[in-house]
């Protein structure tokens, strides 16, 4: 029996110059650098709870393996999921993530496919995915050089609520005056395509090569039938949004560890042989797969995502553009 148990874990500021200095709501801290990330679950992550108090998601990761990850993740030693919040005041430079295929043979474990939950947004806030209709890659590259990569991106408008998923190897972009929560595959492989003469390095021949014209990127377009919490399932993961008022009775199979995420209130994590964790909004903990049940209790009201691995064979969700 593994003595593994759900943890806190703290979250990383990541400064970047399209970030914010005042992250509220969702934290109490205002900063002298721009904040554009808040990483939740990557590897050096640092628990704040418990025996395992200041390690690192990593190092769990490498000795407690399936325990902690699951038997469907695809590496046994590597938490499978990155969970953040992004808060753009600017947009972000012009980028695209390679797939598996191309990530391996860079050397790297994962691609990146990932998906943006629209938490806050401005009346005008827009989002860029894949390339105008009948745009070739040689157009887009010139482009770029031209200085009016914007003009040929197909730039959508985006509201609290939506869900947009972002397939690796679609060119994107994300503008200011939102809050995400994003969940993508456990990479940071990018390639930045075009970052309006801000002075950082781009990586356009690596980029142009892994662009997928076919993409299927897009706001995901609920299943009337299905889960009304499942916000997207696909083959990189299932995201859930919960509003709980009561307290919520949890089972884990061994297949995936869950992340819970707090977004609005505060709330509690129980589970057998542990002491209850206390988490609060902007916070996430991991429930390992080897942990068989848990319960969240919230404190009032507490709206909370919940991020897992697919099981079975799962299809790319539908999405549309506009």
């Amino acid at each position: 029996m593994s003595d593994l148990y759900p943890f806190l874990l703290l979250p990383i500021f990541d400064e970047r110059p399209w970030g914010v200095r005042d992250l509220r709501p969702i934290y109490t801290k205002i900063v002298k650098e721009p904040i554009g990330e808040s990483w939740l679950t990557w590897s050096d992550s640092c628990v704040a709870n418990g025996p395992f108090a200041g390690r690192t998601l990593g190092e769990i990761a490498k000795q407690y393996r399936r325990d902690l990850v699951g038997s469907v993740a695809v590496y046994e030693d590597r938490f499978p999921l990155l969970v953040k919040f992004l808060f753009p005041a600017k947009k972000l430079s012009v980028q695209v993530h390679p797939d598996d295929a191309g990530a391996q043979r860079v050397g790297q474990p994962y691609g990146k496919t990932e998906c943006w939950y629209v938490l806050q947004a401005e009346p005008d806030a827009q989002v860029a995915l894949g390339l105008k209709p009948d745009t070739t890659l040689q157009e887009f590259e010139s482009s770029i050089h031209k200085n009016r990569a914007e003009a040929l991106l197909n730039w959508i408008s985006v509201s609290a609520g939506d869900m947009i998923y972002v397939t690796a190897g679609t060119v994107h972009t994300i503008g200011g005056g939102m809050v995400l929560v994003e969940t993508q595959q456990s990479s940071d492989i990018t390639y930045r395509l075009y970052d309006y003469g801000r002075p950082r390095e781009l990586h356009i021949k690596d980029g142009i090569a892994a662009i997928k014209l076919d993409s299927k990127a897009g706001k995901v377009v609920r299943d009337s039938a299905g889960d009304p919490n499942v916000l997207v399932r696909s083959p990189f993961f299932q995201v859930e949004k919960l509003n709980l008022r009561e307290p919520l009775q949890a089972t884990v199979s061994r297949e995936s560890p869950h992340i819970v995420v707090a977004i609005e209130g505060a709330g509690m994590i129980e589970s057998a042989g542990m002491e209850p964790i206390s988490f609060t909004r902007g916070e996430a903990v991991v429930v390992p797969a080897s942990v068989p049940a848990y319960t969240v209790r919230p404190q009032w009201e507490l709206e909370v995502m919940r991020m897992s691995l697919p099981t079975g064979d799962v299809a790319e969700p539908r999405t549309i553009l506009g």
